[in-house]
C-alpha cells in the first residue's frame, strides 16, 4: 500500500516534470571534449539538452547508487558471517539431539535437513 502511494504522490508528478522538461529542452547543445580548441568538430557530440541532463542524472542516480553499495559492504559480510554462524548452530544443536535420541514434538522444529 505505501508503495502505491509513493508511486502515485512521487513517481507520476516527477514523471510529468522530466517530460516538461524534455519538450521545453529541444534545442541541440553541443558537449566539447577539447577544452583547449572547444571549435574542433572530431571532439564535439550534437544533441537535445534534454538528452544531456538524463544522461547527468543517470551518472548520478548510478553514482549514488555505487557508492551506497560500497558503504554497505561491511554491513553484508557481517551478515553473511553471522547467517553462517547460525546454520552452524543450527545444524550441531540438530547432530546433538540426534545422538541424544531426545527428538520431541517441540524440538522437531529445529530438525533442518541438509
Amino acid at each position: 500500500m505505501i508503495r502505491r502511494l509513493i508511486s502515485i504522490f512521487i513517481l507520476i508528478p516527477l514523471a510529468i516534470v522530466l517530460i516538461a522538461l524534455a519538450v521545453a529542452n529541444r534545442g541541440s547543445a553541443p558537449l566539447h571534449f577539447d577544452v583547449f580548441n572547444p571549435q574542433n568538430p572530431a571532439l564535439t557530440v550534437n544533441a537535445p539538452m534534454f538528452i544531456w541532463l538524463f544522461a547527468a542524472a543517470a551518472i548520478g542516480i548510478i553514482a549514488g547508487g555505487v557508492g551506497a553499495w560500497i558503504a554497505q559492504g561491511k554491513h553484508r559480510k557481517r551478515e553473511r558471517r553471522y547467517r553462517k554462524e547460525a546454520d552452524s548452530l543450527r545444524f550441531e544443536v540438530e547432530d546433538t539431539k540426534r545422538k541424544a535420541g531426545t527428538d520431541t514434538e517441540a524440538g522437531k522444529s529445529l530438525v533442518l535437513s541438509r
